[in-house]
């Protein structure tokens, strides 16, 4: 049985509506906080692509008000579900914008742990965000996206492997410092801005690192605004395949 949901949130961020606008509605600006490679065309009835690990999904822009407001839906599948996504922005006084995220749509049979899983990730994204608009403002990212077989582990046990290939002490708390060193790439060391049960996030000179747990699954959704991306998302891919090996 589908089933709608709607989830919304509101946050306000140091940057201006201009500079949201081209986070929340371009492809390089939505590459360097959300997930996968992403491509917008710019206008109302265009089409928004997010490819991630090799699977491309599409939606039609439904609304294309720059600055103001911006809106896509996918197809609606043959068993009715959908997802949709609005973003509104306001400035404020003093430089900051107000965003507010609509996600709505409907849910398949699973509905309850889909609706659960994406009510507890936007705040992570949203997170990232505010990261990327403090910390690497008008600069574009390379996206890096990883995944692997947790292969039974529990959510404690590929915490603990990560904790460990990071160099972090357990429990994690943010602002604690994180240090891994992948082969064929330059060494990580940077700070831990996000901890919980699931997910680590880790902000260093050059990127956004971010590690995540969901059932069955490891996930890597890296932003690297650095000079060496080269080859960036095999080696972690290797890391990553080599820490639950």
């Amino acid at each position: 049985m589908t089933h709608p949901f709607e989830i919304e949130l509101e946050t306000t961020l140091s940057a201006s509506p201009e500079q949201v606008w081209e986070a929340i509605a371009t492809g390089p600006g939505i590459d360097s906080w959300f997930m996968g490679r992403n491509e917008v065309e710019p206008r109302e009835g265009g089409v928004a692509a997010m490819e991630t690990g090799g699977r491309r999904e599409e939606a039609v822009i439904t609304a294309y008000d720059p600055g103001k407001r911006f809106a896509t839906r996918t197809a609606t599948a043959e068993d009715g579900r959908f997802m949709a996504f609005e973003y509104l922005i306001e400035g404020r006084d003093g430089g900051s914008t107000a965003l507010r995220v609509v996600h709505s749509g409907v849910l398949g049979d699973d509905w309850q742990d889909e609706y659960d899983a994406l009510r507890r990730g936007w705040p992570f994204h949203l997170h990232t965000l505010r990261e990327y608009l403090t910390h690497f403002p008008g600069r574009a990212s390379v996206p890096v996206f990883a995944v692997a077989p947790s292969d039974g582990r529990s959510a404690q046990e590929v915490h603990a492997a990560l904790t460990r290939a990071l160099s972090l002490p357990n429990p994690v708390a943010v602002g604690a410092r994180a240090h891994a060193e992948p082969a064929e790439l330059p060494p990580l060391d940077g700070e831990v801005v996000w901890s919980d049960d699931e997910r680590i996030k880790v902000r260093t000179a050059d990127g956004i690192y971010a590690f995540l747990y969901i059932t069955g699954v490891v996930l890597m959704f890296h932003h690297l605004f650095g000079p060496d991306t080269d080859g960036a998302e095999a080696a972690w891919q290797q890391w990553l395949t080599g820490l639950l090996a």
